[in-house]
């Protein structure tokens, strides 16, 4: 007996035709997206959801007018993360990062192309902004063996038809991260390839309205999970068989449940592992009484980053004297620092007027004061003092920035470390601390 299948029936039959954040409400977007969870607890928590199309429309806009501005005929984007900014699309982004089978150009004139997998070039169809969907920028050994350099010229020779009809002519060609036989291409066909990198981190450092809204959502997604895996974390080390990898599944599973997408690093450590700090977690069992530290760097709802750090006690005694301590200068590093930031500031002046940590956790500090967020840790980046280097990072701060104050208060020679960040967003008069999971009561002293 033959069934028909019907894909349409609606996520939710009380919104009509589209979703509160402008995608189709028929249970089948192409693209990745939030859950019913998500949204249900966004509703909850009173939150506006982004305007995807006006979003995907103001990223267009701004590559656009930096392409321009530079008198380039266009910036061809393999990096991935570039391309989901330009496309809002994604197609097996952590495969993409080690096998570059996608790029994307965006020409002077707006017109944007994407060569994608040659069996998922629909996958960017739901956005008009990408007028075609194209196949051939697989330029790595394992996918073309010895004849790499031929696929190569024949994808530069695409570009070169491409800018010629849409830039004029221009061939001054922003490139982010050309593998190398792409880039001998492009020169062959007679590309002047300038750094593209610089171009997408500016254009990407500010965000807009409906960037912010979808930084919001994504920030509550990730809190969310974040007291899903400290009530696991409370409730299962007495128990004594709770590993460190235990812990950290528990906020990889409730990031995917409300259409998250993976995590970068797996900074999470417990006990003595925690000092130094980037060890990544593993199989030892946590033990009652212990500090468990971690780093989201999650990519979580909307493709968005959502990097905040906290510090647990996990016990039924008192933490010792010396890491409430150590916790008291990690929140005063963190409040001093972010009261530093406003429109204008230059970055050289955050670095320098900077809270500065006590000697014995000097060698063990952070490797940054703080650092710019969007779909990923992005430019720019504050820096220590001893670290800076002059003309590096010779900018202001300018409102529509996302900034992740990072503190790390680690003893030398000690047994643990306080790991403590949060995500904030310049305004017009100051800024907007975006992080609202408390601070741990206990390691603070306040219980």
């Amino acid at each position: 007996m033959n069934v028909n299948y019907s894909s349409t029936r609606k996520i939710d039959p009380t919104k009509g035709d589209l979703l509160g954040d402008g995608s189709p409400n028929d249970n089948d977007r192409l693209e990745i997206g939030p859950t019913p969870l998500a949204f249900g607890e966004w509703a909850a928590a009173g939150l506006t959801l982004p305007d995807l199309p006006a979003m995907r429309a103001f990223r267009h806009n701004r590559l656009t007018e930096a392409v321009v501005a530079r008198d380039w005929g266009g910036i061809l984007m393999f990096d991935p993360l570039n391309i989901r900014y330009a496309t809002d699309s994604t197609n097996m982004q952590l495969w993409n990062t080690h096998n570059s089978f996608r790029a994307c150009l965006v020409c002077a004139d707006g017109y944007m192309v994407i060569w994608d997998y040659k069996n998922g070039m629909f996958l960017s169809k739901f956005n008009p902004l990408v007028r075609e969907q194209r196949s051939g920028a697989d330029l790595f050994y394992f996918d073309r063996g010895d004849k790499v350099g031929d696929a190569a010229n024949v994808f530069a020779r695409e570009v070169h038809d491409l800018i010629r009809e849409h830039s004029g002519g221009n061939m001054r060609l922003g490139v982010d991260k050309a593998t190398l036989h792409g880039l001998r291409a492009l020169e062959r066909a007679g590309f002047e390839v300038l750094e593209g990198e610089e171009l997408t981190e500016k254009t990407r450092s500010i965000k807009g309205p409906d960037e912010i809204l979808a930084m919001r959502c994504a920030s509550h997604a990730c809190e969310a999970a974040l007291y899903e895996m400290e009530r696991v974390t409370r409730n299962g080390v007495p128990q004594g068989n709770m590993t460190e990898d235990d812990i950290w599944a528990v906020l990889h599973a409730e990031n995917i449940r409300r259409g998250g997408e993976w995590i970068e690093t797996r900074l999470l450590s417990s006990g003595p592992r925690t000092n130094p700090w980037f060890q990544e977690c593993g199989p030892r069992i946590v033990q009652n009484n212990e500090i468990v530290a971690f780093d989201t760097d999650l990519v979580g709802a909307y493709g968005i980053c959502v990097d905040i750090s906290r510090t647990w006690w996990v016990g039924d005694r008192a933490p010792r004297p010396d890491m409430i301590e150590a916790m008291k200068i990690g929140r005063e590093h963190i409040a001093q620092n972010m009261d530093l930031l406003k429109p204008g500031v230059h970055m050289r002046d955050l670095t320098f007027q900077a809270h500065v940590l006590p000697e014995i956790y000097q060698k063990q500090k952070y490797g940054c004061l703080m650092h710019g967020v969007g779909l990923c840790d992005e430019w720019p980046l504050v820096v220590y003092p001893d670290s800076f280097v002059e003309g590096a990072f010779d900018y202001v701060i300018e409102p529509g920035m996302c900034l992740c104050v990072e503190a790390l208060v680690s003893p030398e020679g000690g047994d643990f470390s306080i790991k403590l960040e949060d995500q904030v967003v310049i305004t017009e008069t100051g800024y907007e601390c975006l992080t609202a999971y408390p601070y741990d009561p206990v390691l603070s002293g306040e219980a």
